[in-house]
Formats: structure tokens, C-alpha cells, sequence
């Protein structure tokens, strides 16, 4: 069993060059993440992997298999916990490696965002990693990828919705991707990454709240 890769090949689009390394670097440099302390929660951290080619670069996105015990079937960026004796980076690395089959060393990092803090006990730190022309050597992991998505410039700049649920005073952030509208933490990040690489704004995303149904 493989996982599929859902392409958006850029067949007919403009070069959209906002996502090229040189242009995300400058960007991502004048950007003061926030931190947050994990305290009783467990560290995780989350790779927004762009590769490509030049003018038509991707952001990598996964949706995981249905039969998992957490999350099943939610879409998600490559990532995890932080083992034991690692640095959030190196959980980074090597998530996307055990996901999408993509090695990548610290000097792939370009910047990071802010930390999330879930609801379901996590905080998570999501690092920008370059994998450049790459993509043809993504070998998804069957046991945690369900598929991929490469994720054109035009489908992360899009205005997110919000909504309002009984169970929080915070609006529930959705990002519209495709035919589906995809929630905190993998929505707000992926907003985050819009607001502060695409378009120069230092939008801050930890009072966005998730669906209920992430909460657990």
C-alpha cells in the first residue's frame, strides 16, 4: 500500500516567485516567533515543507489514514512529538523523513513561527524547511500518510473564515483548501505562514480556537 500524492501541477498559472528560499528566508527574518513554555504538555513540532520548481513552488501537506487512533483522517502538516533528548528541530527532521521519505539537515530550516498550543495537550512549534526540487523523491509513509497535497502559492493565500461555537469565546479559524475547510492547529499555521511569508504581516494565531472534535 502507498499513499497518493494529490499534485497541483501549476498548469496554466502565472510563476507565482513569493515562496522562492532567497524571498521566504527575508521574510521569516524579521519575524520574533513567539514561545510557549510546555509545562504539563508534551512538545511536538511540524514541518511547512516547500519545495518545487522555481515560479511554481509547493507547501506539502498531508491527510492522515482514517484508521489511526488520533486524528484520523484530519489533514495535517508532517510532524510530531519531541522524543526524548531531541531539539524541536531535530523532531522536525526527522518526522518529515519517517512521513514523507524527505531527509533534510538544519541548514534546510528557514525560520520558524509560532508556537501552538492545542487543546488535546500539545505544543507545537512549526519550523519552514526547504526541500527545493525534491519532490520526486517523496515516499510517503503508508502507516501515517494517507496523501499528500502539494499546495500551490494561490491555494495558502486565501482568507480564512471564522466561526463562532457554544464551548469557547474564541473564533474557530478554517482555512478553505480545495473542497475542504481545514481547522486549528494545521489552519492557523498554515495562516500564519500566509500572513507573515506572503504577505509581510506579523499576524499572531494562538487565540484562534479549534473545532470541539480536535479537542481530544
Amino acid at each position: 500500500m502507498t499513499a497518493n500524492t494529490a499534485d497541483a501541477s501549476g498548469a496554466g498559472e502565472p510563476p507565482d516567485y513569493r515562496l522562492e528560499r532567497s524571498d521566504v528566508v527575508a521574510a521569516l527574518s524579521s519575524f520574533v516567533p513567539t514561545t510557549v513554555p510546555a509545562r504539563a504538555k508534551r512538545a511536538a513540532s511540524v514541518a511547512l515543507a516547500i519545495g518545487g520548481t522555481p515560479g511554481h513552488r509547493r507547501l506539502l501537506l498531508t491527510k492522515r489514514p482514517s484508521r489511526l487512533r488520533a486524528h484520523p483522517g484530519q489533514f495535517a502538516l508532517p510532524g510530531g512529538s519531541v522524543d526524548p533528548g531531541e531539539s524541536s528541530v531535530e523532531a522536525c527532521l526527522r518526522e518529515l523523513h519517517e512521513e514523507l521519505g524527505l531527509r533534510a539537515d538544519q541548514d534546510a530550516v528557514l525560520g520558524r513561527l509560532d508556537d501552538y498550543e492545542t487543546r488535546s495537550g500539545y505544543v507545537i512549534t512549526p519550523f519552514v524547511v526547504w526541500v527545493g526540487d525534491r519532490l520526486a523523491e517523496l515516499k510517503p509513509s503508508p502507516d501515517e500518510v494517507a496523501i499528500v497535497y502539494e499546495v500551490g502559492v494561490s491555494e495558502i493565500d486565501i482568507d480564512p473564515r471564522f466561526v463562532t461555537i457554544e464551548q469557547s469565546e474564541r473564533p474557530v479559524i478554517q482555512w478553505p483548501f480545495r473542497e475542504s475547510l481545514v481547522h486549528a492547529p494545521t489552519g492557523a499555521v498554515v495562516h500564519q505562514f500566509r500572513e507573515v511569508v506572503l504577505r509581510g504581516r506579523h499576524t499572531r494565531v494562538a487565540d484562534f480556537e479549534q473545532p470541539v472534535f480536535a479537542w481530544r
